[in-house]
């Protein structure tokens, strides 16, 4: 029953995420095209969008296998898991943090907006399914 569940919440969270993904990106892009035509980016945002659904997708996978096998306190590894995203986060912007392109605000912006929105559907879907058990 329970890898019933775990398959279940999978197959919504991959639905939502892309839905969501693909939503944020168009909003994403239809921004940067019209009110920031002029300003060139060291990262396209697609890069970005698919790092954030990856790495998102991986730990909320890990998370609810985890919980799906029985372990119900699943908070110690939420906060290791968020530590490990803004980590990879930084290996993820470091070839921009070391290079010479002079205008990094912008990338930074454009990869630390949907990272905090990624980050609000992880903590949402996985307190939604914690709530129901």
């Amino acid at each position: 029953m329970r890898m019933e569940d775990f398959k279940k919440r999978q197959i919504v969270f991959l639905l939502q995420l892309i839905g969501f993904s693909v939503l944020l990106f168009a909003i994403h892009a239809y921004l940067l095209y019209h009110f920031a035509k002029d300003i060139l980016l060291f990262f396209p945002i697609w890069q970005i969008y698919a790092f954030h659904l990856i790495i998102t997708l991986i730990f909320y996978s890990i998370i609810n296998y985890r919980f799906s096998s029985g372990k119900k306190d699943i908070f110690n590894l939420f906060m290791v898991m968020t530590f490990l995203k803004m980590v990879l986060a930084i290996l993820f912007l470091l070839p921009l943090l070391v290079s010479d392109f002079e205008n990094k605000q912008p990338d930074v912006f454009n990869f630390f907006i949907p990272y905090f929105l990624y980050l609000f559907l992880e903590v949402f879907a996985l307190t939604r399914f914690l709530q129901k058990s």
